[in-house]
């Protein structure tokens, strides 16, 4: 039996964009190998492939079925495994390129953001036993009656943190064009830093709030799996990049750790909502069994008079038209007058575990932003972030007053290509 430890390694879209960088990629897996490891490899579509057929498919339909557009959307992957295959060949090594019905990366039984359930390892196993690199499409699944499906974008991220999980491996490295996870966008604050080591929590956070490295599902499991996780460059291999542990393991030196922001989202108001037991409920779960997620919440003060009040959230812009479908059909039920749509918002946030134990931290933002002219429209808290949801062209501003005002710069310009990885 194979003894070696097993390294599962990520690529995304931009890593594989044209088949130079194919090439570089297969001489970073043939090195990891040259080290004594086994390796595994989860691989995104090259560059801007998932956004081409998307387009070419809303130009077919404007409303294509959820069935249609996971079979579409899947081929992406194969093009890159099959290429990357060929690329470690013929640079010497042994490969061989599976998607997830080969491997056997079952999930759920829903179309565009399915959750794996259970991952196959023994043909992946056998492939490395026999001394060959396994190259396998992140991003897809197969529900156990066959149907294809797609994790949502950014999947492949929690493809390779999952197959990392159920095959023990010793870590899992994300490769991207970045040298790991900035203190925030360095396109936008050229000094941002670097962070050598993240915690579980706060990457989850960070992730959820706007940070383009990684995907949020890859992290949380990460988190409950333990599995060591790194972001790297993809052409500095000297360089370790960020290492994400769990908090405990880690020296919290600054309350805020990272600043970022998030311009995918919309606000939807619920107007005149009778003020009685029950309607919010009516109203999200509603909004679940359709499989939106919501965001940021608010409820207005009852309204005396009328004895009705506004109930406002946040949710992704792609889930407009299913939002509004839905809300329109529980209109009558749920006795509200109208519904505003505000596309025009953006959620800052700054997290960091450190913020538990140190008070002021929330006045310190919202003084930052007063100080900046910036309207606060709506405001979300845990443990370890604060959102605030501003107009959207004071994103920018607000991201680099805050990343100041929390002391995060560093001396030096960040090292960066000019764009954040497609994961």
């Amino acid at each position: 039996m194979n003894s070696k430890k097993i390294i599962v390694q990520k690529f995304g879209g931009t890593s594989v964009a044209d088949t130079d960088k194919i090439k570089n990629v297969a001489r970073t897996i043939l090195r990891e190998q040259s080290f004594g490891n086994d390796v595994v490899v989860v691989v995104s579509a090259m560059g801007h492939t998932t956004d081409h057929l998307v387009k070419m498919a809303k130009e077919i339909s404007p409303n294509p079925s959820g069935r249609e557009m996971d079979m579409l959307l899947s081929t992406g992957e194969g093009i890159s495994i099959a290429l990357l295959a060929m690329a470690i060949q013929e640079a010497g090594g042994q490969a061989v390129s599976m998607n997830a019905m080969q491997v056997g990366i079952i999930t759920e039984n829903i179309h565009s953001k399915a959750r794996i359930v259970d991952i196959k390892t023994d043909r992946i196993k056998r492939h490395l036993d026999e001394g060959k690199v396994v190259v396998i499409a992140g991003f897809q699944g197969v529900t156990p009656n066959g149907e294809v499906t797609t994790l949502g974008r950014g999947g492949s991220d929690t493809s390779a943190v999952a197959l990392a999980a159920a095959l023990e491996a010793a870590r899992c490295d994300i490769y991207t064009d970045v040298e790991g996870v900035y203190t925030t966008d360095p396109r936008l604050v050229p000094t941002a830093s670097r962070l050598d080591v993240v915690s579980y929590e706060e990457m989850l956070e960070l992730a959820r709030v706007g940070a383009n490295v990684l995907h949020p599902r890859a992290v949380e499991t990460a988190k409950m799996f333990k599995v060591p996780l790194r972001v790297r460059s993809s052409f500095k291999l000297d360089n370790l990049g960020t290492l994400i542990v769990g908090v405990e393991d880690m020296e919290l030196q600054k309350p805020v750790t990272g600043v970022a922001s998030d311009l995918s989202q919309l606000r939807i108001v619920v107007c005149d909502v009778p003020d009685v037991p029950g309607r919010a409920a009516q109203i999200f779960s509603k909004l679940a069994d359709a499989n939106i997620s919501v965001d940021m919440i608010i409820q207005s003060y009852a309204r005396k008079l009328e004895n009705t009040n506004d109930i406002a959230f946040t949710i992704d812009k792609s889930d407009l038209d299913k939002t509004l479908k839905t809300l329109d059909n529980m209109k009558e039920n749920i006795g509200a007058s109208r519904f505003q749509v505000d596309e025009n918002i953006a959620k800052v946030s700054i997290v960091g575990a450190g913020m538990i134990d140190r008070p002021g931290i929330a006045a310190s933002m919202f003084d930052t932003l007063a100080e900046q002219n910036i309207n606060i429209k709506m405001i979300s808290t845990s443990e370890i972030k604060i959102s605030c949801l501003v107009d959207e062209l004071d994103a920018d501003k607000a991201v680099i007053a805050l990343h100041k005002a929390f002391n995060l710069n560093c001396d030096e310009i960040a090292d960066v290509k000019g764009t954040l990885p497609d994961v």
